[in-house]
């Protein structure tokens, strides 16, 4: 790791993540390296680099484990990176996918090809988790079958699709459908897959198909690639993708421990006070607990009221947990059908209805059990108590899972009821209760409307009691919006009365044509301002269909497609000005919480993540926008004038966040602070002050201390900070973003500067002792 790390061996200062692809490969990486480092970088944090689908814009759709992506530069390019990196001081951790495999093009995978061919007898059968009883549906096939199915190359073809004919299985003359019907595999409708599917998927994707690593066989297979780049000294932490699919997660990460004791964060959704299972040898998480934080002490709760009712009376649900509950049951009963069917057939009295109320009950994302069955047991009362009609079966799970809880019964219902919830919440139920979009996010919980700061310290002192090496992060390639549009959006909590005016007044101009599409459509507009029509309307056509109110994936309403494809030309020809003059009073209050969310997550507790390009302002929206190749020459240019002397103002170059990036890395990976003490500024706005300390390994009082600006609109409109002061440890101590010493304000060396002097020039500053 770094070299300036004495941590243990596999903890990193910090991680830059990178999205690779054809564009971004393994060799264009080796060659920011330099610029990264002098960014203050940790560790390089690396997309998946095993070989994907052909065309793979992210990596999680692998097709071959055993090889690196030729077309990222294969294993060379990889090795020479991990060597460069190392020649630095970084790190490297790469991301892997242990759930699921790509199955869209089954002559790119030769594992699923294999099963395909023979069937039960493949060596590979045991990879995947397939019902082999029966023909393997996969549903493929479109209204044009009839005309489009073939037999071509030796193969059943469907458009630019390949399946395999079975030895034996096919001689000239021999008419498609029966050729067809002596497969180990039946190609049908598209439509068939959510009730009928003889295979375990990546939520409700076809084309990815789960992988049965709870085999030890398996696990050798799909892991000895990465395991071999350890053995080589050439890996230094992974991020483990969607752990929760797996069938039993504290094994695996057992399993995989033993064999590489490098630096581990899972992918893994924690509800509020939720934490890892004790039994999981892992650093922790990959930060999206942390990041429902970090926005949440920038919301002023004095905003909820107002927000609540320009909801209500717009006709956006505000009652959270009936829109999840909604959303949950409509993921586990149509767009999960057959794992409910598959898991019911395991427990009499076989009550499909009973397993999908049960799986939409989870306060959590699952359990581990027996970790977890407080949470079990609560899921049962609830749904329970929600359809007591379903009482008589609910127990028979119960008490079969209870009995059992390595089963088979046990297994399946927990592996899927991470799906129910994400699927629910995350990708349905958020985009329906858009009250207050800034709180919808992976990991957030819009039912909690803020934090409060007592609240925000005793979670980061839990953060470093128990999970020090953790990830946080503040923006990911998975995250709903980037974390500066969510410090912008935060703001509206501050002018939440005349924000309700203003979505009232345009909302009767041009209105979008569901209500929660409507509301979050005023709401992304003024936060992600400015946006190109492209941008939004893409943006919002994937909302209305995640939604599933007007449109949906499946069932696309044409003519509610088009009245949303119409709104952002519309708004932003008719309501340009209005928009663009309340988007003046929430930019500058909108930087001072970005600068602020990310002074707390970099030099607080955890291991901060760096998502690719928010070094500068970013306000991305939700996949593939956040995944928009990243200028990094601009940064550089930046970086130069910094490094020369300059300190930047707070504009829209967004070289003021640059700045604070690069003082708090190098900071971090100087001073390695430890611990955690909360700071309590004094006087007429000591609530607007958010700050902390932290001590150094061989210190012995703390030697960097770190504050932000909390509620900044309204910090400003009720006359900034007055006397108000903060009160530091023993100093002496320097603010390493001004340069500028901050003087003793008592003769015996006390030091309790005024924050307005204190944070004249920026809305944070990064104090070290010394």
């Amino acid at each position: 790791m770094s070299a300036h790390d004495n941590r243990p061996a596999s903890a990193p200062t910090s991680t830059y993540r990178l999205q690779l692809n054809a564009g971004l490969t393994l060799r264009d990486a080796a060659g920011l390296l330099d610029q990264l480092e002098r960014l203050g970088v940790g560790a390089l944090y690396l997309s998946p680099v095993l070989t994907a689908g052909p065309g793979s814009r992210h990596g999680y759709d692998v097709v071959d484990p055993t090889a690196v992506d030729p077309a990222l530069g294969g294993d060379e390019a990889r090795s020479a990176l991990v060597h460069k990196a190392h020649e630095r001081g970084m790190g490297v951790v790469v991301d892997i996918v242990p759930n699921h495999m790509s199955v869209a093009r089954p002559d790119t995978n030769p594992w699923w090809w294999d099963l395909l061919r023979l069937g039960p007898d493949s060596p590979y059968a045991r990879c995947f988790d397939v019902d082999l009883s029966v023909p393997l549906l996969i549903p493929v096939l479109g209204e044009d079958a009839e005309e489009a199915l073939t037999i071509a190359d030796g193969c059943l073809a469907y458009h630019d699709k390949r399946y395999p004919l079975a030895p034996g299985t096919h001689e000239s003359g021999d008419d498609l459908e029966t050729v067809h019907r002596r497969q180990h595999y039946r190609l049908v409708s598209w439509r068939r897959g959510d009730s009928e599917l003889t295979y375990r998927r990546f939520f409700d994707v076809d084309e990815l198909a789960a992988v049965r690593v709870e085999d030890p066989a398996v696990f050798e297979a799909s892991h000895a690639e990465i395991l071999r780049w350890a053995g080589l000294g050439e890996l230094d932490g992974l991020r483990l993708d969607h752990v929760d699919g797996l069938s039993d997660p504290g094994a695996y990460l057992r399993r995989l421990t033993a064999r590489f004791p490098g630096w581990i964060v899972v992918e893994k959704i924690l509800a509020p006070e939720e934490d890892l299972p004790q039994s999981w040898p892992v650093a922790g998480t990959t930060g999206y607990d942390a990041l429902r934080e970090y926005t949440g002490v920038l919301v002023d709760p004095a905003g909820e009221a107002d927000l609540t009712a320009l909801a209500t009376g717009e006709g956006v649900p505000v009652d959270v947990e009936a829109t999840d509950h909604s959303a949950r049951l409509h993921a586990a009963s149509t767009l999960l059908r057959a794992e409910m069917r598959r898991i019911a057939a395991l427990v009499p009295p076989h009550e499909e209805e009973a397993v999908a109320e049960l799986l939409a009950a989870f306060a959590v994302y699952r359990t581990y059990l027996p970790e977890g069955l407080a949470e079990w047991t609560r899921a049962v009362d609830l749904a329970g108590t929600r359809r007591p009609d379903l009482a008589t079966a609910l127990a028979a799970l119960d008490h079969h899972v209870r009995q059992d809880p390595d089963g088979e019964a046990a297994r399946r219902i927990q592996q899927t009821s991470g799906m129910v919830v994400a699927m629910g919440t995350e990708n349905t139920a958020f985009y329906r209760a858009t009250r207050f979009i800034a709180l919808n996010e992976v990991g957030g919980d819009p039912a909690r409307f803020c934090l409060t700061p007592e609240a925000f310290h005793t979670a980061a002192a839990r953060r470093e009691a128990r999970r020090p090496h953790t990830m946080t992060t503040l923006s990911s390639h998975d995250s709903k919006r980037s974390e500066d549009v969510r410090a912008r959006l935060a703001v509206l909590s501050e002018l939440s009365a005349d924000f309700a005016d203003a979505v009232r007044r345009w909302s009767a101009t041009r209105p979008l044509p569901d209500p929660s599409l409507n509301l979050l459509g005023w709401q992304t507009l003024v936060g992600a301002w400015p946006i190109g029509e492209d941008r939004l309307t893409a943006y919002l056509l994937k909302a209305a269909r995640e939604a599933r109110l007007g449109t949906s994936w499946t069932e696309p309403d044409r003519g509610f497609e088009q009245a949303v494809r119409d709104w952002a030309p519309a708004v932003l020809t008719d309501l340009r000005e209005d928009v663009a003059a309340f988007v003046d009073r929430v930019r500058l209050p909108g930087w001072s919480n970005a600068l602020t969310q990310k002074a707390l997550q970099l030099l607080g507790p955890g291991v901060p993540d760096l998502y690719q390009g928010t070094e500068l302002w970013d306000l991305s929206l939700v996949d593939p926008d956040n995944r928009r190749p990243v200028d990094h020459r601009t940064r550089a240019e930046l970086l130069d004038r910094i490094e020369a002397g300059w300190r930047p103002p707070v504009d829209s170059t967004g070289a003021a966040k640059l700045h604070l990036v690069r003082t708090c890395l190098h900071t971090r990976r100087e001073l390695m602070p430890r611990g955690y003490t909360p700071l309590h500024a004094e006087g007429p706005a000591a609530r607007h002050a958010l700050a902390f300390a932290r001590t150094s390994p061989g210190a012995h009082s703390p030697d960097l201390a770190v504050v932000g600006t909390r509620l900044p609109h309204t910090l400003e409109s009720t006359g900034g900070w007055g006397e108000t002061v903060l009160p530091l440890p023993p100093g002496p101590w320097t603010d390493r973003l001004t340069g500028e010493a901050v003087p003793s304000t008592r003769a015996d060396g006390a030091t309790a500067p005024r924050l307005a002097e204190l944070l004249h020039r920026y809305p944070v500053a990064v104090l070290a002792r010394g």
